[in-house]
């Protein structure tokens, strides 16, 4: 089969053609994403039964195929070069979020101090999902349909595998900066931060609402709860309804806890191998997963050992 410029259609699916200067992906072996979000967004790639597809393009992104990624609200563009001479434009689609939709989650952020201290600090608290979720906002697309997904070359499988390469470097793309992540659902960095800090800044230290022992919810002339109204997270649900104590008080009052405590101190029982399961799998290099079950039985037996050491009997 020729085409119409007389060469053969089969040598577009050819072996890619190698470029210099590529986007290489870090990682170049084992699975890509070390932060939970970009694992995450892969996780969710994978759930759409793309795993096999995704797989195809894990080389390409480890070869530098991808000449130039691009993340924009609602639109990630790319250019990834295949066996033609000129590289396969790459679109992948995903609704950003409307203003009033970012207003929303911007107030709840602002609202928890623990969320606007990470985010501030440039991290994404693994709590972020379910805040998102719960403003009717999810901030990982939940069905395939909701990716729009388009590339240049001929290949009808989708995603083809320069799609897939451009979801790896994406993924890494997270990895190195997770406000790409937001800013692909509508919100840049820049803009989220300073509403935060405005929203934070609104509260002044001043207001009796902030204090401790002020008033939890300002009330409007009628009664009723205020426009500034806003609820008390993490510490201050337990701090806010204590009595304000004097100054000369609080230095003898410093090393008590301002709640009662249990009586007996909690106690954490571990097993003997409690370090494999945190430790990810080791390399067939030294040993691969036999080496993991060694490992299980040597802990064991030292537990054992311990334990009959301990016994008086």
């Amino acid at each position: 089969m020729t085409t119409p410029d007389g060469g053969s259609r089969f040598a577009e699916f050819g072996p890619p053609r190698r470029v210099e200067g590529g986007l290489k992906a870090r990682s170049t072996r084992g699975a890509i994403g070390r932060s939970w979000w970009s694992r995450r967004f892969l996780e969710v790639l994978e759930s759409f039964a793309l795993g096999t597809r995704l797989t195809r393009g894990r080389a390409y992104a480890r070869r530098g195929q991808v000449l130039r990624l691009d993340v924009a609200p609602g639109l990630v563009t790319a250019s990834v070069q295949g066996s033609r001479p000129d590289p396969y434009p790459v679109r992948i689609g995903l609704a950003a979020y409307p203003d009033a939709v970012w207003e929303r989650i911007e107030a709840e952020l602002a609202g928890q101090a623990f969320f606007s201290a990470r985010l501030l600090a440039g991290d994404l608290p693994a709590e972020l999902e379910e805040l998102f979720a719960a403003a009717g906002a999810p901030l990982f697309p939940g069905a395939v349909g909701e990716l729009d997904q388009h590339c240049g070359c001929p290949d009808f499988a989708v995603p083809c595998k320069h799609l897939a390469a451009t979801f790896y470097l994406l993924a890494e793309a997270f990895d190195a900066d997770p406000f790409q992540l937001l800013h692909w659902r509508g919100r840049a960095r820049g803009e989220l931060l300073d509403r935060l800090r405005a929203l934070r800044g609104a509260a002044s230290p001043g207001d009796p609402a902030a204090a401790p022992g002020g008033p939890a919810v300002p009330a409007d002339a009628d009664g009723g709860p205020g426009p500034a109204a806003r609820p008390v997270a993490g510490a201050g649900r337990v701090l806010g309804g204590l009595p304000a104590v004097p100054p000369d008080e609080e230095v003898d009052r410093f090393w008590l806890s301002p709640v009662a405590l249990p009586d007996r101190p909690p106690t954490l029982a571990t097993g003997p191998e409690l370090l494999l399961r945190q430790l990810g799998p080791p390399g067939a290099a030294i040993g691969g997963p036999g080496l993991v079950e060694r490992l299980r039985r040597a802990y064991r037996q030292f537990g054992r050992e311990s334990t009959d050491a301990d016994d008086p009997r």
